[in-house]
């Protein structure tokens, strides 16, 4: 078992050998370079322009880009792929300022997926600015009031036109009408955007001019060069001696993005030295983006300014706007208001799933890339990090790639076996406070490949099977279990071996290969064959395949086939016969003779019992059961017949049991000169008179038997004459058993006649028989019957030659017990108990009882 697991071992190695020799080949020709991909564009490029060769400039051959299966995966499908060429063309309006906004630097990124084997890189597409946004103002007039008293070098804020475009094509410069009265100065804000103010030159002097119309004009630096112009109404108004003035030039404030609509954001305060109706101050916005003015407002009299609807750091982290102070007599100033907002962790990280390989093979390497994410966090700075992890405890990996992507890799070997599916929970997590999370769960089936052999489930079996079975048959099967799943797990089963030598082994066995049933092909003998082993092999259908064997042990189990075999004494011809002389002054217990049997079967079924069947004189000899040894059991007297005659039967212990019988000639003499008259086979005339003793004994027992059957037929049909019938006389009832028994019952003799008696209880018109005449009767006729079989048989039964017995009962003997050296087999080397025979010979009992 060991030289089988190092060689599956060994396989497994071998085939993780190939495929990453495969994955570093399929590396060489799909190498990508690292670094980014950068292309430039304008915007507004059409629709199907090119952008570039991305195959030719990720270095893959032409003849490898359909292998490499090259793709493309991005949020927004700006851009499309040519599988065929590899071709980037545009796909989708880009609108610069649509996409970043005033941002200096637009970068479109997307990423190129290469799936054998599975990578990803990175593209960059700058966007490029046009001058497609001409500037222009809020406000197409603008009323200007300006007190006559005005000084020269008062200044007027005009605020600032709107150019969506960056760089030079942005707003670069404001151009004023001619008018000897006013001057343009430019200034810039912090943000780089321009704004203008009027310069009072020369006092105005309401009296001669009271309006004046001026027109303002912003250009940008674009080719060609675009503008917007604005009109400016300045109404000179009477003298106002003093100015509203503002406590700060510029008033900043913080908030946060979860700030509540309504809430007041801060104050502005002007104040003005006149009185009365020129110390009323109005307060107005007058300058801010349009984006802004619907989420703020301003009380015109207490300068207060509160939020009306929510903001969002993503949207805008800042905003701008000029307030201005207006007093009754029509004198202005202005303030700066600076609202910046802070960013809150208020955005959970997004997890995206740009590519994943299912299924994955359970014999990955470990590092194999499994799955590409994206993870993205509207938030910025710390709320905006994201780092990722896996909820549970897998054989994966989650490592960061670049720019918030996230490789999946395998972390060690995958057992398809153990684990056949994974849900994978990757958790993204920003550093915000509190931080955010976000889980992303994704089904990972893990493929199968051939990497366990089949398994018995034993080592080794042990089959039984009777002798003399049918061809054909099904004697046993094994079963082997493979782990893998489909053709892998698919099992044919085969013999390889065995240790029989005679013959092939397909003449012996066959084995079902789908079911593993073991067959026999021919019927087995336990006298030839008692034991053989075969190798059974397993093999499953994967490629290369493995395989596992087993060693079956085939038992034949042993019948009782064979009849019990007499060695001594050996039979003679059937014209003669053998005797054997015994000394006429022989005593009790003389060795006569031994009778040697073998049985060819084992065991039980081999384990011999001798019995007397026949003697001329039954009380003249006795067998040992075990031993087969004939003894004398008295002296012989002068009366008997020297020439005595025996029937021994051997009987083995199978069920059925068989059994063979032997006669023995034995012949009372003290020399062979005396004895050899005696061995005539003529009959005698002692056994004449003991064949005609017999006879009469058959008679008187078949009389018997005819009397009985007539006095249980005469009292039946009484019975069904009359119902009450009159009791014989001669019976006398039993008081204990309520039964009704001769006179003379107590002397415990029964004469035929009184077979059969009523039961007390006549109404029930059952019949009771004597349980001890019963007894003694059918001893008797079971042994009457005994004599007629015999003497039916005629003297061919008790001549020489080995008979086969019917079948015979089991004999009853609790005490019969075998040691070591007492081992069923040969007669001779049993010396078990004289006296303990299974039963008593039928003719002893038969001759005894009728003895006169």
């Amino acid at each position: 078992m060991k030289v089988m697991e190092n060689r599956n071992a060994g396989t497994t190695r071998e085939i993780k050998r190939q495929v990453l020799f495969l994955l570093i080949f399929l590396s060489l020709f799909c190498q990508m370079p690292s670094q980014p991909i950068h292309y430039s564009i304008l915007e507004e490029t059409e629709k199907g322009s090119l952008v570039g060769n991305l195959a030719k400039d990720l270095g893959l051959d032409m003849a490898e880009l359909s292998r490499c299966k090259l793709g493309a995966s991005s949020e927004k499908q700006y851009f499309t792929l040519n599988e065929q060429n590899g071709n980037l063309y545009v796909n989708d309006r880009i609108d610069r300022e649509e996409i970043c906004g005033k941002s200096t630097s637009c970068v479109l990124k997307f990423e190129a997926v290469v799936h054998s084997p599975l990578n990803v890189f990175h593209i960059q597409v700058f966007v490029k600015d046009i001058n497609d946004n001409a500037p222009h103002f809020q406000k197409e007039n603008i009323e200007l009031k300006v007190s006559e008293s005005s000084l020269p070098g008062a200044l007027f804020l005009l605020g600032n036109a709107e150019d969506k475009d960056i760089g030079l094509n942005s707003l670069q410069n404001y151009h004023l009408s001619q008018t000897p009265y006013f001057k343009l100065e430019i200034k810039e804000n912090k943000d780089g955007s321009k704004y203008a103010e009027l310069v009072l030159q020369k006092q105005l002097d309401r009296e001669k001019e009271h309006t004046l119309h001026l027109v303002l004009k912003a250009v940008d630096g674009g080719d060609p060069i675009k503008s917007g112009t604005t009109n400016i109404h300045v109404i000179v108004t009477d003298v106002n001696d003093n100015l509203p003035v503002f406590d700060q030039e510029t008033y900043k404030v913080s908030l946060k993005e979860n700030t509540p609509k309504g809430a007041s954001i801060i104050q502005v305060r002007a104040s003005d030295s006149d009185e009365g109706s020129n110390a009323e101050i109005t307060y107005t916005f007058s300058s801010m983006l349009e984006s802004s003015l619907d989420k703020f407002s301003l009380d015109p009299h207490n300068g207060t300014v509160t939020l009306m609807d929510s903001i969002d750091f993503e949207e805008s982290q800042s905003y701008m706007g000029i307030i201005q102070a207006v007093d009754g007599g029509g004198l202005v100033t202005h303030c700066k208001l600076e609202i910046e907002v802070l960013d809150l962790n208020d955005n959970p990280p997004e997890v995206i799933l740009s590519s994943v390989s299912s299924p994955v093979p359970e014999d990955s390497m470990p590092g194999t890339v499994i799955a590409l994410l994206k993870v993205n966090d509207k938030d910025s700075g710390e709320n905006g990090e994201v780092t990722c992890h896996l909820r549970d405890l897998l054989p994966f990996q989650i490592v960061s790639s670049s720019d918030n992507y996230f490789k999946l890799l395998t972390d060690s070997y995958l057992d398809r076996e153990k684990i056949p599916e994974y849900n994978i929970t990757v958790t993204a997590t920003d550093k915000g406070i509190p931080p955010l999370s976000t889980y992303k769960t994704m089904s990972l089936r893990i493929s199968d490949i051939n990497d366990n052999p089949p398994a018995f489930e034993k080592s080794s079996y042990t089959a039984y099977v009777l002798e003399n079975n049918p061809s054909g048959a099904s004697i046993f099967r094994v079963k082997a279990s493979d782990p893998d799943e489909d053709h892998n797990a698919k099992i044919k089963y085969s013999i390889l071996k065995s240790n029989i030598e005679d013959l092939p082994l397909s003449s012996y066995l066959s084995i079902n290969s789908e079911t593993g049933t073991i067959y026999a092909q021919r019927s087995f003998d336990y006298e030839q064959v008692r034991e053989f082993q075969i190798q059974v092999q397993a093999q499953d259908g994967g490629s290369p395949s493995l395989n596992s064997s087993t060693t079956v042990r085939v038992s034949i189990l042993d019948r009782n086939d064979n009849t019990p075999q007499i060695l001594y004494p050996s039979q003679g011809t059937e014209s003669s016969s053998l005797f054997e002389m015994v000394p006429r002054s022989a005593e009790s217990g003389y060795l006569v003779t031994k009778v040697v049997a073998v049985d060819a079967d084992s065991g039980h079924n081999a384990w011999l019992s001798f019995h007397l069947l026949q003697a001329t004189e039954p009380s003249l000899f006795t067998i040992g059961s075990h031993t087969g040894e004939i003894k004398t059991a008295r002296a012989l007297v002068e009366r008997e017949s020297v020439k005595q005659r025996l029937v021994v039967m051997v009987k083995d212990n199978g069920q059925p049991p068989l059994s063979a019988t032997v006669t023995l000639n034995l012949v009372f003499a003290e020399n062979f000169q005396e004895a050899l008259p005696e061995m005539d086979p003529q009959p005698s005339d002692s056994e004449s008179q003991s064949d005609l003793q017999f006879y009469l004994v058959l008679t008187l027992a078949l009389v018997s038997f005819l009397f009985l059957v007539t006095v249980i037929l005469t009292i039946v049909m009484k019975l069904r004459q009359s119902r009450n019938p009159t009791f014989l006389q001669c019976f006398v009832p039993d008081v204990k058993t309520g039964a009704i028994f001769p006179p003379n019952y107590e002397d415990g003799t029964l004469p035929y006649s009184y077979q059969v008696c009523l039961s007390s209880e006549s109404r029930r018109n059952e019949l009771t028989f004597l349980q001890p005449t019963v007894q003694i009767a059918e001893n008797i006729l079971c042994n009457v019957n005994s004599d007629i079989s015999l003497m039916l048989n005629g003297e061919n039964n008790l001549g020489g030659g080995t008979d086969h017995v019917e079948e015979q009962a089991q004999p009853v003997n609790t005490d019969w017990r075998f040691s070591q050296a007492q081992r069923p087999g040969t007669s001779g080397s049993q010396n078990g108990d004289e006296n303990g025979t299974w039963g008593r010979n039928s003719q002893v009992e038969i001759r005894n009882a009728f003895k006169p």
